[in-house]
């Protein structure tokens, strides 16, 4: 194991080469406390990036008074970590890169989604590429950079083999989640209360730096709420409902939470492009840590409640599949699919429109009808259909007919 988080290579850092190789400005976004500063700081050390960060309060006021001239006096190429902090900074670099156009110019860090907020992402259309930093993967954990979604998509899968998962150990990954912070944490006692301490910092901080919300009070109940439905499609009235508050600002807080990577949705799946937004997402918290603590989950729940293990895995694994392919060349994009009583997960669309169905079981025996799902997603899907897997807490990968196979869940990152 590793002697220091600090240690642990982010499989994000290649492709973050490469983008700065490709665009004059390179946004490295995802939740506060995901590592980003530290591989901005490694970053910095190994290819002389000047460094700079607006968590230093004269650099803040500096740059909130004087955009242009601040970004004049720093060094080029350079690192200005926590970018959302002055908003004003977008324009002023836009002005620069347009005067000059050198590739790699500014890597910007920052807990907020640009895209989702309209004055940032307007600014840097074209001249900006967008990489999103998650949490800690299994596989980062582990020294390694997993491939599981190259291998589902390649041409053929054959049997492997891999090592028993025991699945009290199953638990203590999901209830850890990937935060940097809690890797070295030896109980739970002290995840909860680092996790306590986060979600109180996104309230003070990013949630009202970024929305002068009226409602901020309405948000612990917002998380609790979100979490007893992580995995489960996203009905905002009855959201609205429940929290006594409009549709609208249902909504409008959902995007925020989106924003700062606190959720994440799953629009669904439809052979019909046009069809895609029309029906309810899904909705995941972006980290189990941060899930079972809202659920106030732990072993004995999941023992004397399957089902809440149940959903809880299927956030895991849905959030580890948005990891996986944070760090591809290609693009893949994740839905659910939902027809009639047949129903999918997760399914993994790659540019050309071809598509894997995943399932996943908290179980750890699998029989040929819990392929229902998947075998009305082949049905529709074609010849787009490359293959279906059920993802299970068993040991062994058995073929269940052509293209429809059930994997253990630790196949994700040992494949």
């Amino acid at each position: 194991q590793f002697a220091s988080v600090m240690e642990i290579q982010r499989n994000i850092k290649d492709k973050l080469e490469h983008f700065l190789k490709v665009f004059p400005v390179v946004f490295l976004t995802g939740a506060r406390q995901t590592g980003k500063t530290t591989l901005a700081k490694i970053f910095a050390k190994k290819k002389g990036y000047f460094y700079v960060t607006l968590d230093d309060l004269s650099m803040l006021k500096a740059a909130k008074e004087d955009p242009k001239g601040f970004l004049e006096l720093l060094s080029k190429p350079c690192i200005i970590d926590e970018v959302q902090r002055v908003p004003e900074l977008f324009l002023a670099i836009k002005q620069l890169v347009d005067q000059e156009n050198v590739l790699g110019q500014f890597l910007l860090t920052g807990s907020a989604n640009p895209l989702l907020l309209p004055k940032l992402g307007d600014s840097l259309a074209g001249r900006m590429g967008i990489l999103k930093m998650f949490p800690f993967s299994q596989g980062e954990l582990k020294g390694k950079k997993e491939n599981f979604i190259s291998w589902l998509f390649s041409s053929e899968i054959k049997m492997k083999n891999f090592n028993k998962l025991e699945i009290s150990k199953l638990w203590d990954i999901v209830l850890k989640g990937g935060f940097p912070r809690v890797i070295d944490f030896k109980s739970f006692e002290q995840i909860d209360t680092w996790i306590q301490s986060y979600l109180q910092t996104l309230m003070d901080r990013d949630i009202k730096d970024l929305a002068q919300i009226e409602g901020i009070h309405h948000f612990p109940d917002l998380f609790k709420l979100l979490a007893s439905r992580s995995s489960s499609l996203l009905n905002g009235a009855d959201l609205a409902r429940t929290l006594k508050i409009s549709s609208a600002s249902v909504h409008r807080y959902l995007s925020l939470l989106e924003a700062i990577f606190i959720v994440f949705r799953e629009q669904a799946w439809f052979a019909n492009h046009s069809k895609r937004i029309a029906k309810s997402p899904k909705v995941y918290i972006c980290d189990t840590g941060i899930l079972c603590y809202l659920l106030k989950a732990n072993k004995e729940k999941f023992k004397s409640d399957p089902s809440v293990f149940g959903f809880v895995f299927e956030s895991f694994v849905a959030a580890e599949l948005l990891k996986i392919a944070s760090w591809m060349n290609e693009r893949i994009d994740q839905y659910h699919f939902r027809e009639g009583t047949s129903e999918v997960d997760i399914v993994l669309e790659e540019r050309a429109g071809h598509i894997i169905g995943v399932e996943i079981k908290s179980s750890a025996t699998i029989k040929s009808s819990d392929f229902k799902g998947l075998k009305r997603l082949k049905e529709v899907a074609k010849k787009k259909f490359i293959r279906g897997i059920i993802l299970y807490t068993g040991s062994t990968m058995v073929p269940f007919g052509k293209d429809l196979w059930a994997i253990p869940i630790n196949s994700l990152w040992e494949s």
